[in-house]
């Protein structure tokens, strides 16, 4: 069931295509819905696919009339709806948009506008926002410009804040339908292996954290798909996963919330986890972590001394 519309606005510039995928999300996604539409860019295909919601999302839909196109059917996740917005696309430019995420004024005009200013860049990313469930800003989340080996060691791209070449998007064959929870960092990590990337000096989004949802909510299997596509792409899983995730295993940290705390026996774990997980890159992870451990010792000594 569904109803169809067409771009927002004008005819001015290259179409880009925002979808946003949806499952019993109503109570946040109005909010989304606003803050695509009320973009200042005039040439927006609006696309929101949602995967069959009992909650109160089908009749916020309906009201938006033919201003947004929507389908609302089961499909097999969040990674299944969006490659199926995909397929509706007719923009030159292509993202995804959650439906517990949110546009910042501005936002796709400074895309547009990155893109036309680089036409060698398959992706443009801005800095963004961590709000809390009620909306109210937590802190920056930390984007950082765009480096090769850095992006293989840490995802500093945020989705909500990124936008792609359509071309490029299909090139790489859109999300795997296999991933639930790094579908965005393996994305960017393929993509990475074809294309640059350009950060554009605007905050463009907002990335809504809360317990209950995908990332904090299932940090075991998060944790997993990190170690499976790092791996698989640049043949490495990298100390600060794994430090995470030894966190995790002792003392239940999200990694978000409740901060990481040293630990002898955090220390130990990570050691083991990091010789397991890379047994063919050895000496680079010892090296690695004699660096950051090492750091982290003279940091806590010099704070014992002073």
């Amino acid at each position: 069931m569904g109803t169809v519309g067409g771009a927002v606005g004008g005819n001015a510039g290259p179409l880009v295509t925002v979808v946003t995928p949806s499952y019993n999300m109503g109570r946040f996604l109005k909010e989304t819905i606003e803050s695509v539409l009320s973009q200042d860019y005039p040439h927006i295909q609006f696309v929101v696919m949602d995967g069959g919601s009992t909650d109160e999302t089908v009749e916020i839909l309906k009201s938006y009339g033919d201003r947004i196109e929507w389908v609302s059917e089961k499909d097999g996740g969040q990674s299944d709806a969006v490659n199926k917005g995909f397929q509706r696309a007719r923009g030159e430019i292509f993202t995804f948009l959650n439906a517990d995420d949110v546009y910042l004024p501005g936002a796709v005009r400074h895309a547009v506008e990155a893109f036309q200013a680089h036409p060698e860049v398959g992706v443009v990313y801005g800095d963004a926002w961590y709000t809390a469930e009620d909306g109210s800003i937590i802190k920056r989340y930390p984007v950082d410009p765009y480096d090769y080996d850095r992006l293989g060691m840490l995802c500093f791209i945020c989705q909500p804040a990124s936008f792609i070449r359509t071309t490029v998007w299909g090139e790489v064959g859109g999300l795997n339908r296999d991933l639930h929870l790094t579908l965005d960092y393996d994305l960017w990590l393929r993509i990475s292996e074809r294309y640059t990337m350009k950060k554009v000096d605007h905050v463009l989004a907002t990335s809504r954290m809360y317990m209950d949802n995908k990332t904090l909510g299932r940090r075991e299997e998060w944790f997993r798909e990190i170690a499976q596509i790092t791996k698989r792409r640049r043949g490495y899983l990298p100390l600060n996963y794994l430090y995470g995730y030894a966190g995790y295993l002792l003392y239940k940290e999200d990694g978000f919330f409740e901060l990481s705390k040293p630990s002898i026996p955090k220390y130990l774990l990570t050691l083991g986890l990091g010789i397991w997980y890379n047994p063919l890159k050895p000496h680079r992870f010892l090296a690695e972590c004699l660096g950051s451990f090492g750091l982290a010792y003279r940091m806590l000594m010099q704070k014992w001394t002073s």
